[in-house]
């Protein structure tokens, strides 16, 4: 008789451990849905707000690219158009960031570093790990208890 009922414990124990490992996977496949939702989202609102400056200063940059141009003609001084080559390259900066390829240039560096420049990344004494994080946050418990 008991081990008709250790066997049949033994199965619904082992029901309940597939159902967990199925659920804690579904979990994080969700965590990173979620993730990169977010991470797409954000990467949105840059592209958006790229491309909302470079009207701005796209309309800035002709009307004073404009007027320089004017003010070297009249005034026969060609330090007038100075000015503008710096203006030139932030303009350039923006529209290649909100039309062009800037942002898959970008990526394909970061590729590249994470495959070739892996040391770069490291943190300073390594990953955290739960034992570090005890160590702190006995230390921090300490701390708070002797006050």
């Amino acid at each position: 008789m008991g081990f008709i009922f250790s066997k049949s414990m033994n199965e619904n124990m082992k029901i309940q451990q597939e159902f967990m490992v199925m659920n804690a996977r579904l979990q994080l496949e969700r965590q990173l849905t979620m993730q990169n939702e977010m991470r797409e989202r954000q990467m949105a609102m840059q592209i958006a707000w790229s491309r909302e400056f470079l009207k701005y200063f796209g309309t800035f940059f002709g009307i004073a690219a404009t007027l320089l141009t004017t003010g070297a003609i009249k005034r026969k001084k060609p330090a007038f158009l100075i000015p503008i080559v710096p203006l030139s390259f932030i303009f350039t900066y923006q529209y290649d960031l909100g039309y062009g390829t800037l942002l898959q240039r970008m990526k394909s560096e970061a590729e590249d570093i994470l495959e070739t420049e892996k040391t770069k990344l490291e943190l300073p004494k390594g990953m955290i790990t739960f034992e570090s994080l005890e160590k702190v946050r006995r230390e921090q418990s300490r701390f708070f208890a002797d006050k």
